[in-house]
Parts: structure tokens; sequence; C-alpha cells
């Protein structure tokens, strides 16, 4: 089971602007699920990069 905690961030005008025109083009069902995939996917770039280092 996944556990998922609420968090809090600000986040520039013209960041959530972007993300409310992914939505409403149906791209994605909600702005949360917009975050999840961008923290996903940066998650994902940087570790891998890391570790390539190493």
């Amino acid at each position: 089971m996944v556990l998922i905690k609420l968090i809090t961030c600000h986040i520039p005008e013209a960041y959530l602007k972007g993300i409310e025109e992914l939505v409403n083009m149906n791209m994605y069902p909600n702005r949360s699920e917009v975050i999840r995939v961008a923290i996903r996917d940066l998650l994902k770039i940087e570790l891998s990069t890391l570790l390539r280092k190493d």
C-alpha cells in the first residue's frame, strides 16, 4: 500500500496556469496528478544521473 502525504508548496502563477492548461486539455485528470507526474519524472532523471556518476 502506498502512503500519500499532503504537502503545501508555493509555486509561481505561471506554473499554475500551465498546470491548469494541461488539465483543461484533458491530458491529466487534475492538478495533483500533473504535479505527481512532474515530481516522479524529475526524480527519475536526477537520481539516475547521480547513480551514473558513482
